[in-house]
């Protein structure tokens, strides 16, 4: 087993370790130390749960009061009226101010046990254990939580840091392999928006990527989640350079917003976004033709799409983004590449190359 690495959100008072590892689950020297009190959630959902909440269980029941919560799996299903059941069972099973929550599962049940630890007595602690590749390299870390509103995506949340977040490499074993694929979006968005070489090491490393070699596997998990600590600890509340992690959400979010959260998983839509942000760059001159080729070609190795969806018309995408958080006082920002490994946050695209590229 390789050694376990450890990285650090720097938030002052609030710092947070992330740790990355094989065999990480059942480590109760890791686990123990974030935990307080004697009150313990585990929440996760209907597909996770056969395959790790016993595990963990087993780690934590002879020195914790531990419950479970078995959420539906689905982007679906991350919603108010879902969330409202983490409270139920937090209220109905008489957790305190001291308890802890931990999440279990990929990006939806991360984000709702997130924002319930937020909410329930105004704050309460929790811990991030994410299951799949998406939430391992971006949704974990970084503290925003939140769920989804009919209109527009993760539009109802808080920012709320984890007490720390712990990496089992060894889990992304049993994702599916559409599953695993989408997670490989938010890698390469790592290389794009603020490291060339990392970018290049992808390129280069994505067929071993894509079996799921280990060593490469925690290389890239490493690397993602570097670089997301480094902005996040910058910008925690995204005002300023935090915004450039979601180079191609705006038209993601728009393209899953369209369709309910049902039929397009987050990390293809997110390789059509950036797809799309990366047209919208060569357009107007930032980037050459060949490394809009190269980007494109990257997430078509990975067999993800790159095409928008015939349904969603260039007036429904403008309609979908203009609900999103990242307008500002009517105005419309978009993260784009001036460079491969450089991304910028622009409000100033002319609504004529916006219409062309969508």
């Amino acid at each position: 087993m390789e050694e376990t690495k450890t990285l650090f959100v720097d938030l002052g008072d609030r710092a947070y370790p992330i740790f990355i590892g094989e065999g990480l689950l059942d480590s109760s020297e890791l686990i123990n130390p974030y935990i307080y009190g004697d009150q313990v959630l585990i929440v996760t959902n209907e597909v996770v749960a056969p395959l790790y909440l016993e595990p963990l269980f087993k780690v934590l029941k002879s020195n914790y009061n531990v419950e479970k919560l078995i959420l539906p799996d689905g982007e679906i299903y991350k919603n108010l009226e879902v969330l409202n059941t983490i409270f139920d069972s937090l209220l109905l099973n008489k957790f305190n101010r001291s308890a802890t929550l931990i999440a279990l599962g990929g990006g939806v049940v991360g984000d709702m046990t997130g924002f319930a630890a937020a909410c329930y007595q105004r704050g309460i602690n929790f811990l991030q254990i994410p299951t799949t590749l998406l939430s391992q390299v971006d949704s974990s870390v970084g503290g925003k939580t939140a769920v989804n509103h009919k209109l527009g995506k993760n539009m109802i949340g808080a920012f709320y840091q984890p007490e720390c977040v712990i990496i089992d490499i060894s889990l992304l074993s049993t994702l599916p392999d559409r599953e695993f694929k989408a997670g490989l979006a938010e890698v390469i968005k790592y290389g794009l928006i603020a490291d060339e070489e990392f970018f290049f090491w992808i390129e280069k490393n994505i067929n071993q990527l894509l079996n799921r070699d280990p060593k490469s596997l925690c290389i890239a998990v490493e690397k993602s989640c570097l670089n997301k600590s480094k902005i996040v600890s910058k910008d925690e509340r995204e005002n300023d350079i935090r915004a450039i992690l979601n180079l191609g959400h705006t038209f993601g979010h728009a393209i899953e917003t369209f369709f309910s959260y049902k039929q397009w998983l987050h990390g293809e839509a997110i390789s059509v976004g950036i797809t799309m942000a990366a047209k919208l760059s060569r357009d107007l001159g930032w980037i050459n033709n060949n490394d809009y080729i190269r980007i494109r070609d990257l997430f078509l190795r990975c067999n993800l799409p790159v095409l928008a969806p015939k349904e969603v018309t260039p007036d429904k995408f403008l309609e979908l983004m203009s609900i999103d958080k990242k307008v500002i006082d009517g105005n419309l920002r978009l993260v784009l590449l001036k460079a491969i490994g450089r991304a910028i946050i622009t409000s100033e695209i002319e609504r004529d190359i916006l219409i062309e590229v969508l």
